[in-house]
């Protein structure tokens, strides 16, 4: 009798397995400039996360066929929300519910969304009136092999002040819960905070339109006395539009803005991603090659405070990033195959790499004084000098992979 009903629970949780749905799959996004593009599975893209909504394992129960779709009008964000699918849980099981689906999406959208695919078409005739918010900071070029041509790019700052302006990063921001993992919505309503808009000026049926390319938080840290320090929050490229160098012209023209005002001291990053740091490496070094202080020959000499005051006075660059600027630019000046030269780098590097170690090795020191025999073990375990070689080779050999990778956006750009 038991084996029969472990075999119907078997057999039911395999029917009921068939109504789960990945939400990375499902979530369909797209940025509309042209009605055919509704129906262009060739604009579709999808999330890189949807854990913040759906849970750590992504999946939605309830449905077979799940689409989600979150449509865009590429300016102005107008938004078409939809969820289609081919069966749901309950039109072949009693008491079983599916996930609510559409209600946390709804939780993240503003009001003003269409779900009627029709009006949403009719909303992208009114993209012609649509004009990028705040002051222009930058214009640029980027050659495109698909279209045969340079496309103009703009980046400007935005005011939440400016007329429509908060209802449209109301509807940008939603992307940073597909693309961030750990993203959050800000208060927009503090006056301390900046906005930095890229956008796309493209031309339909004769018309002048632009299309949203990504953006930049920014919020103004207080630093006594009369100072303050910019501290970049968030960053987001959208999908369709990376890979093209947006990125680098985004941070690069913030870093530019912010540099022609005395009362900033240095420009920083809030738990910044592996991928920010290696773009902000590229930037830095960008801007930092043409200094004096950073000049080939006096890199030999080591990191100086020429080198952080220069940065700091004229770049608004904080002395930490001054100093992998110039541990960048120094490897980029030396014959690593001279073996002199290359190990004088490595000791230069590692020098600064083993501070951590050492600060870690003296609080274990004043720590073992109130150990018991035990815990006294256990940590002088951990400041065993081989491994802490070992470790510091490693970080070492970590930080190389990643100098070089900047070294070679250098030489392409």
């Amino acid at each position: 009798m038991q084996c029969a009903e472990m075999a119907g629970m078997n057999a039911m949780e395999k029917k009921l397995a068939e109504y789960k749905c990945d939400t990375n799959e499902a979530i369909c996004l797209k940025l509309v400039r042209f009605p055919e593009d509704v129906d262009d599975e060739g604009t579709t893209f999808h999330p890189e996360f949807s854990h913040q909504l759906y849970g750590d394992d992504e999946v939605a129960f309830g449905f077979k066929g799940l689409q989600i779709q979150l449509y865009y009008s590429a300016g102005n964000l107008s938004t078409l929300f939809k969820v289609k699918y081919s069966s749901k849980v309950t039109e072949s099981f009693d008491c079983v519910e599916p996930d609510d689906v559409e209600g946390k999406i709804r939780d993240i959208i503003p009001s003003g969304f269409t779900c009627n695919t029709d009006d949403f078409v009719s909303l992208l005739e009114k993209e012609a009136n649509f004009k990028p918010f705040g002051s222009l900071l930058h214009t640029y070029t980027v050659h495109s092999e698909e279209a045969g041509q340079d496309l103009t790019y703009q980046i400007h700052k935005a005011d939440i002040t400016s007329p429509g302006f908060r209802e449209y990063h109301e509807r940008l921001q939603t992307f940073l819960m597909w693309f961030i993992e750990t993203a959050s919505f800000i208060d927009a309503d503090d006056d301390r905070w900046d906005f930095f808009l890229v956008f796309e000026k493209y031309n339909k049926d004769g018309e002048t339109l632009f299309a949203t390319v990504g953006y930049m938080t920014v919020y103004n840290y207080y630093v006594y006395p009369d100072k303050t320090r910019p501290r970049v929050s968030q960053m987001l490229i959208l999908p369709p539009f990376q890979g093209e160098g947006h990125g680098a012209q985004l941070l690069e023209a913030v870093h530019r803005f912010y540099c022609t005002l005395p009362k900033v001291q240095d420009i920083t990053a809030e738990d910044p991603s592996d991928s920010y740091v290696t773009l902000r490496d590229f930037v830095l070094v960008k801007l930092c090659h043409a200094l004096p202080s950073f000049s080939t020959d006096k890199l030999a000499l080591g990191f100086s405070d020429d080198m952080g005051t220069e940065a700091r006075d004229k770049l608004k660059i904080n002395k930490k990033h001054a100093r992998r600027v110039y541990e960048i630019l120094r490897l980029r000046a030396t014959d690593m195959s001279d073996e002199t030269k290359s190990k004088d780098y490595r000791l230069e590097v590692k020098k600064r790499l083993f501070g951590p170690y050492k600060k870690n090795q003296r609080d274990l020191t004043k720590m073992m004084k109130c150990l018991r025999p035990e815990e006294l073990a256990s940590h002088i375990s951990q400041m065993d000098t081989q491994l802490q070689h070992d470790e510091l080779e490693k970080s070492y050999q970590d930080l190389l992979v990643e100098y070089r990778r900047v070294i070679e956006r250098l030489a392409q750009a």
